[in-house]
């Protein structure tokens, strides 16, 4: 919260920074030799997967935006739903081994720059009580 004490306003945000990991290949990995490592492994892909149908009903317009479909898309749902701002940098490894994975990250941020969230709203609450946006 950010205080003002000339006119009493409290405005209020939050930061949410999250590190998406990238998809990982099963056969870079090494992750299909070990259950845990592997259960691991779907889990980031479908969150993946989940985030990019977000990403896509954002863009297309959609009456129904699939937040629910992974844990990592509900707590990002406030980010995303048009009173929030979002920003994705994506890394990406020069080696030859990696092309294919950094071909991948780079469409997925293709969708992702498709989609207009719109203008972000400030939150701004008076000391009276009464709040506006």
């Amino acid at each position: 919260h950010g205080y003002n004490t000339e006119d009493g306003t409290v405005i209020s945000g939050a930061l949410n920074l999250c590190d998406l990991a990238g998809s990982e290949r099963l056969d870079r990995s090494g992750a299909g030799n070990d259950a845990k490592r592997l259960k691991e492994t779907q889990a980031i892909n479908k969150s993946l997967s989940c985030l990019g149908d977000v990403f896509s009903s954002l863009a297309s317009g959609s009456s129904h935006i699939p937040y629910r479909n992974s844990k990592l898309t509900y707590l990002l749902q406030d980010c995303l739903s048009g009173d929030g701002k979002a920003l994705m940098f994506v890394n990406l490894s020069p080696t030859m081994e990696s092309a294919h994975e950094s071909l991948c990250s780079l469409r997925f941020a293709q969708r992702v720059s498709q989609v207009e969230l719109g203008k972000p709203t400030k939150h701004v609450t008076y000391k009276m009580g009464g709040s506006k946006k």
